[in-house]
């Protein structure tokens, strides 16, 4: 196993510039160890409640939390009106870049009237609080004006990627008895419009549905089948609406949305999330963690809204903070590899947050792209998604963050709502692929399989991420499963009452977390657990690999051989048997013999969601000689096409 104990030495602090201009310093540890619940107080307390709450939290049906539940408040109105009662009308919260190279700026004042506009509609088709809306959009503004109009009714709204199939659609709708679909003519892919409005079609034929509407925006002008008095152009009833309507208060366990994570096995899961706890968290996070600074900053999360990022951390985390934000509904390449370099350029980006594959991809395609813009105003860089390898947080920060901006490499899951751990830009020397420490009110332990702490810095102690306290945005079950919800994330360690993330960790010497990536993507060779982000950052490391997936395959002598599947640089001169055999001596070198790739595969692509994962599971398949699981998710099926024609000559 590699040896973190000594990466100290490999750390990299803030600027004392930088440290004595951040929101959060030291102080912030400190208050919350002192009182916990009186730190998420405070927290909760830079919302406005329209009924202040009395207690903080309830914990007595564990696993079960209500955080704040006798406060009232209004999750729409602490993201749009505050800001323009307060005085910031005429502030841009939405630099919208179209993928064909339209752009709007919306400000808070227009944004409002839209929220307003939407909410009015809505509530003229009848829909009441509790009802359910399913959101099926790119990245366009209305899709952001729908959810905020869903949050403002009451509404629970159910986000579904615009990449996903009619057959997942329809699951989604269906689980969640949604009486409206919102969703557009098409969208943008690559520079040709692509249907979208036929895949809601599809979903709903023949089936038992609850949908009574589907209300369509015209985005990219293509012909659309039509359902009359069941079907609904928005700019023929929406944009036609008042744009006054008053905000009114919900209490803060009032179902905010239902977001759907595929699970391992069975049907996705509908993760649930209430409106206080979870607006607190993703508040306080985006302010502290991005060291957000309202009306100064230009700030750029590169998710969609289809996924938890999107919501927690372009909706709901940054408005509520009154940020100034780039929203974009393309590709990093289209119509070329400038793309996201333009954008920083043109509005002036100074945070920006994105996945460890995208930056992966940055360096296949060379510094030289983005050496060729101006990204000075950039002063912080997140990721998130998955662990990012050292190497590629080192070429992150020296290549897009002039070698000075902090990176935030934050841990979190579309369960627990918002950030959990993660560097504060201002306190912490971060080290290249470490999670670091949990934030400031927030606990987690790595253990063993029986509840036991590992030790620091021992190179076999890796264990499992719990979390032992309850936090505000937490979860609050499965939508209409209360026992998968117990079971999936409360089983296992049951007795002591913690959450199981499912995620593998470790801690060095240093006492700081290094997340392992998912429990299935930790291998298990002759009895050592190898985590496939420790070998994949091995392989990355060596000049010719542009980008590594590593899977545990069944052998009948190890139990699991380690089989990896590499994307080379364009420069690569060899592709060849000595290339293999030279990456799995590095391996072997980096990590240990143990690690030691029983196969490795050169493949042109690998097999990525639209959120920037890469679907190990698959690869799985492909290694055991499988029938794939369901593609349904993936940015391109026919990658495997692709590995196929590759595996003939393996």
């Amino acid at each position: 196993m590699t040896d973190n104990t000594a990466d100290h030495l490999d750390a990299y602090p803030p600027t004392a510039e930088f440290a004595a201009a951040a929101n959060a310093g030291e102080s912030l540890y400190d208050r919350a160890a002192a009182d916990r619940e009186a730190f998420w107080a405070e927290q909760a307390r830079r919302l406005h409640w329209h009924q202040p709450f009395t207690r903080v939290l309830d914990w007595d049906d564990a696993p079960f939390a209500q955080w704040f539940a006798d406060g009232k408040l209004n999750v729409a109105y602490n993201c749009v009106d505050r800001h323009v009662l307060d005085g910031h009308g005429e502030q841009v919260a939405i630099h919208w870049e179209g993928e064909p190279g339209d752009s709007r700026d919306i400000t808070y004042a227009h944004l409002l009237a839209e929220v307003c506009r939407a909410a009015n509609y809505l509530t003229e088709l009848g829909l009441k609080a509790g009802d359910r809306v399913a959101i099926y959009m790119p990245m366009v503004p209305e899709a952001i004006v729908s959810m905020l109009a869903c949050a403002r009714l009451g509404l629970t709204h159910s986000v579904v990627f615009a990449g996903f199939s009619p057959s997942a659609l329809r699951q989604r709708v269906d689980d969640a008895q949604a009486r409206l679909v919102i969703t557009t003519d098409g969208q943008w892919r690559r520079g040709k419009p692509a249907p979208l409005k036929e895949a809601v079609d599809e979903a709903l034929v023949g089936s038992e549905h609850s949908v009574e509407h589907v209300l369509v925006v015209r985005r990219t002008e293509i012909e659309v089948p039509w359902t009359d008095g069941r079907d609904l152009w928005w700019h023929e009833t929406v944009a036609e609406a008042s744009a006054d309507h008053e905000a009114q208060p919900f209490d803060a366990e009032h179902p905010l949305y239902i977001l759907y994570t595929s699970g391992t096995t069975g049907k996705p899961k509908g993760i649930l999330h209430t409106s206080g706890g979870y607006l607190t968290q993703v508040s306080y996070t985006h302010h502290n963690v991005f060291d957000h600074r309202a009306g100064q900053d230009v700030y750029w999360c590169t998710a969609d809204i289809g996924w938890v990022t999107g919501h927690s951390y372009i909706v709901y985390g940054p408005l509520s903070n009154r940020a100034t934000q780039v929203v974009y509904e393309g590709t990093p390449n289209s119509p070329d590899e400038h793309r996201h370099w333009q954008i920083v350029e043109k509005y002036g980006v100074s945070i920006y947050y994105t996945a460890p594959t995208l930056v992966r991809t940055f360096m296949k395609w060379g510094r030289e792209i983005p050496d060729a813009h101006d990204l000075s105003s950039i002063r912080v860089l997140g990721s998130v998604g998955e662990p990012i390898n050292p190497e590629a947080w080192r070429w992150y920060r020296e290549v897009i963050g002039s070698n000075s901006a902090p990176i935030v490499d934050t841990w979190w899951q579309t369960e627990t709502g918002a950030i959990m751990i993660s560097p504060l830009p201002g306190v912490t020397a971060a080290k290249p692929g470490a999670a670091m420490t949990p934030l400031p009110g927030i606990s987690a332990k790595v253990v063993d399989e029986e509840g036991n702490p590992v030790h620091l810095g021992e190179t076999e102690a890796n264990g499992y991420l719990v979390l032992d306290q309850p936090w505000p945005s937490m979860l609050r079950g499965i939508w209409g499963d209360p026992d998968r919800y117990r079971s999936t994330y409360w089983e296992r360690y049951a007795e002591q009452g913690w959450y199981f993330a499912g995620d593998g960790a470790k801690l060095d010497a240093d006492g700081d977390l290094w997340v392992l990536g998912r429990v299935d993507d930790v291998m298990n060779v002759s009895g050592h657990r190898i985590s496939t982000a420790e070998v994949e950052s091995a392989l990355v490391g060596h000049h010719s690999v542009a980008e590594a997936a590593v899977v545990g395959a069944s052998d009948d002598t190890t139990g699991q051989g380690i089989v990896a599947f590499v994307i080379l640089t364009a420069g690569a001169a060899d592709t060849g048997q000595d290339l293999i055999a030279e990456l799995k001596a590095e391996v072997s070198r980096e990590i240990s013999p143990i690690a030691r790739p029983r196969e490795i595969h050169i493949v042109p692509e690998l097999p990525k969601t639209r959120s920037g994962k890469i679907m190990r599971r698959l690869l799985r398949d492909v290694a055991e000689g499988r029938e794939l699981g369901d593609t349904s998710t993936l940015v391109d099926p026919n990658v495997f096409e692709a590995i196929r024609t590759q595996k003939a000559n393996w």
